[in-house]
């Protein structure tokens, strides 16, 4: 049965919208024909891993649901947001230093959303723990696609730069009070998927670009 609260319904409904995004856009990464194919493999499978985070979120806020339940549901979505996120930091290692460097990054990455899962686990699943974890992530790549972006060797690497940090907003905005009425309300879960469905719209532009570009 659906909830009735409000701003859970219209939480859901952006997770929703923002799963459905992700999995068209690892959809239209898939078709573009790329010099770099190890590189868009990584960026789908991170898109992937977000449709996947947000489908779950979708149940877990959409539904009323047992404790039990939703404690179940948020073990696998934390997990495949910790996987997401570890994926952008390959990607960006990938286009900083190349593919060979990547691969060597790729499992101690993995193994970072691992452990960063463990911990969240063990302190109850803290959603702190993700933002902190989150981030470091994020701010790791943008730091990288800051300097491919003044140095103008990285075509779309401004673009992906500007998405990360509308991500690093969008996680403000998730650990704060915020609500609006816009038709219906948002809390801060909701407005935080609208500011991240900007963000992952304009970090796949210019991964496009990249690829386009044969990098």
């Amino acid at each position: 049965m659906f909830t009735r609260i409000e701003t859970e319904l219209t939480t859901a409904a952006t997770d929703v919208v923002l799963g459905l995004l992700c999995a068209g856009l690892a959809v239209g990464l898939a078709t573009i024909p790329a010099q770099a194919p190890w590189k868009r493999h990584v960026w789908i499978a991170a898109l992937l891993c977000m449709a996947v985070g947000s489908a779950l979120g979708a149940v877990a806020h959409g539904f009323t649901l047992s404790e039990g339940a939703r404690n179940a549901l948020w073990k696998p979505l934390y997990l495949s947001l910790g996987l997401a996120v570890a994926l952008v930091v390959v990607a960006a290692v990938c286009d900083w230093s190349g593919e060979a460097a990547a691969r060597r990054v790729l499992p101690w990455a993995l193994a970072a959303a691992i452990v960063f899962f463990a911990a969240s686990q063990w302190l109850g699943g803290a959603f702190l723990i993700f933002v902190v974890y989150e981030s470091v992530a994020t701010l790791i790549a943008l730091a990288i696609y800051t300097s491919l972006a003044r140095r103008g060797g990285l075509p779309g690497a401004a673009l992906i730069a500007t998405g990360l940090v509308l991500t690093l907003a969008a996680a403000l905005v998730q650990i704060s009070s915020l609500s609006a009425r816009v038709a219906v309300r948002f809390d801060h879960n909701g407005l935080f998927h609208l500011v991240q469905i900007v963000a992952i719209t304009v970090m796949v532009a210019g991964v496009r670009a990249s690829l386009r570009a044969g990098f």
